[in-house]
């Protein structure tokens, strides 16, 4: 999935506005101290991203990626206590 995350991180930087939040949410998936329903919910939500079945394929302009953006965004809204400051510097870091 590492593998496979990233490439689609790096073809979709700059397109979608919620790629360093979905890189924080890896950060925090990947973190020992995650808990493990949250670690499941980040996965299941990364797979999801950079699964090439989507409801609404991504090469579709403008319409291609919501479907992943409110699976990112809902995963978000659950995983908000999860994701701590280090994963989103490391995000930061990454996307420089």
């Amino acid at each position: 999935m590492k593998k496979g995350f990233f490439k689609k991180v790096k073809s979709t930087a700059g397109k979608v506005p919620f790629v360093k939040d979905a890189v924080a949410m890896y950060y925090c998936a990947i973190d020992p101290e995650t808990p493990l329903y949250a670690k499941g919910v980040a996965f299941g939500a990364l797979a999801y991203f950079i699964s090439p079945l989507d409801a609404i394929s991504d090469v579709i302009p403008m319409l291609g990626f919501t479907d992943d953006a409110g699976v990112v965004l809902a995963a978000l809204k659950v995983l908000d206590m999860h994701i701590k400051p280090a994963h989103r510097e490391k995000a930061n870091e990454f996307l420089s």
